[in-house]
């Protein structure tokens, strides 16, 4: 079976809201095995929504909106749904029980034009709303589907839970199953080049590469009658990842880089306190992401000026003066400054130019340098990052947690 999702409502054209429906519907279909083809959006005109529904039932059997079911007259979605399939609309007395009890259970007023959202066709599913006053429904017409839902998500996605994937069940022919491998220190592009022949001779299980801020995401996909076959099908594809990246995946699934630098960390028994310039904390506060950190994190401190430097840290005056501040050797000395103040396992610092002044031709914009105290020994990275101030500030974050992760490993 083939989808289409068609978010109707300007205000999603206008930039006002995220259309987030669609991201979750296409997961949910995914699931049961019904493969999303399109997604499309278009505002509350007539005109325009109508042939949106020629268009989407040319290329698929099944369309799911959201949106313009509300009471009010550019809430087009049904009229013009019952006008493409020729279909009158009565009032549907059930429906309009659940809206006025909606009503009263929030004690609120219900207004006249409210009774509009019960209004269906007889051959129709009506979709109940327990959150909302918007019912939905369902209308299978000469191989079609139409499966219309309101737009708030707090309303859709109940109605989708407990009555349109029970109902969309009895066409499932399989299932798609996918495991996600989480890679960082390399970019999209390098990483497709190393698996050039298996994209260019996939077919089940398939491989979706895609790019995060500093990271890229494998998504190994397999269609399967089982939830055991397709995991089968995935298994000796994601060994080859593994075998052809190795420690640049550094996860599997919903995580991120902090979860797993700070779960090295306990396994470890390591602790661990940071230093920043550059990154203004959000190295730190990357870290205080993780539930527990505590055990492992010790102190964060932003030292901006030379002058904090030399104070908390204990950097040479003459290494500032010789070297400056974004330099190795003064990342080096943040780095055991900290870890010697602190007490702790490892120290790691950042210092470099975010922008946009304080750059010199020898110190440009997106120059940082990252320092770590580890194990008694001290090391250094360079960067060389391109993009606006928080960006830099951000690719600096990651990279030092990547870096961090990889030296955690080995110890």
């Amino acid at each position: 079976m083939k989808a289409e999702i068609l978010a109707v409502g300007t205000e999603i054209l206008l930039g006002d809201i995220v259309n987030t429906n669609a991201q979750y519907i296409s997961k949910r279909l995914a699931d049961i095995g019904i493969y999303v083809y399109n997604q499309s959006v278009v505002g509350d005109n007539p005109n325009r929504l109508k042939k949106s529904y020629e268009t989407a039932f040319e290329r698929c059997n099944l369309v799911i909106t959201t949106g313009g079911l509300g009471p009010t007259k550019d809430d087009i979605t049904k009229e013009i749904a019952f006008d493409y399939f020729n279909k009158k609309s009565i009032l549907n007395e059930k429906a309009l029980k659940n809206i006025e009890t909606y009503f009263k259970k929030t004690n609120k007023k219900m207004a006249e034009s409210n009774k509009k959202q019960a209004f269906f066709p007889k051959d129709s599913l009506i979709i109940p709303n327990f959150n909302g006053t918007a019912p939905g429904c369902i209308i299978e017409e000469k191989n079609k589907i139409l499966i219309m839902l309101p737009g708030p998500p707090k309303e859709m996605i109940p109605m989708f839970e407990e009555s349109v994937i029970p109902f969309l069940k009895k066409f499932q022919d399989g299932i798609l199953i996918s495991k996600v491998l989480r890679l960082s220190g390399i970019g999209e592009s390098s990483a497709a080049e190393l698996i050039d022949d298996i994209l260019s001779n996939q077919t089940n299980p398939t491989i979706a590469p895609y790019a995060k801020e500093g990271e890229v995401i494998f998504r190994i996909t397999a269609k399967a009658k089982s939830e055991k076959e397709a995991e089968k099908l995935i298994e000796p594809m994601k060994k080859e990842l593994i075998k052809r990246f190795g420690n640049n995946i550094y996860g599997e699934g919903e995580t991120n880089l902090q979860t797993e630098v700070c779960k090295l960390l306990i396994e470890k028994n390591l602790t661990i306190a940071t230093a920043e310039s550059c990154t203004g904390g959000l190295l730190t506060s990357k870290l205080i992401e993780f539930p527990g950190v505590s055990k492992c994190l010790l102190e964060g401190i932003v030292t901006y000026s030379n002058t904090s430097k030399i104070k908390r840290l204990e950097v040479k005056k003459e290494t500032l003066d010789k070297f400056g501040a974004v330099s190795a050797e003064t990342a080096c000395e943040m780095a055991k400054g900290i870890a010697k103040t602190s007490n702790s396992d490892i120290g790691i610092s950042t210092t470099g130019i975010a922008g946009p002044d304080g750059h010199t031709k020898e110190n440009p914009v997106g120059l940082v340098f990252l320092g770590l105290y580890i194990n008694g020994t001290l090391k250094t990275k360079k960067l060389n990052l391109t993009g606006d101030r928080n960006k830099i500030r951000r690719r600096a974050t990651i990279m030092a947690l990547n870096w961090l992760r990889k030296e955690i490993m080995y110890i």
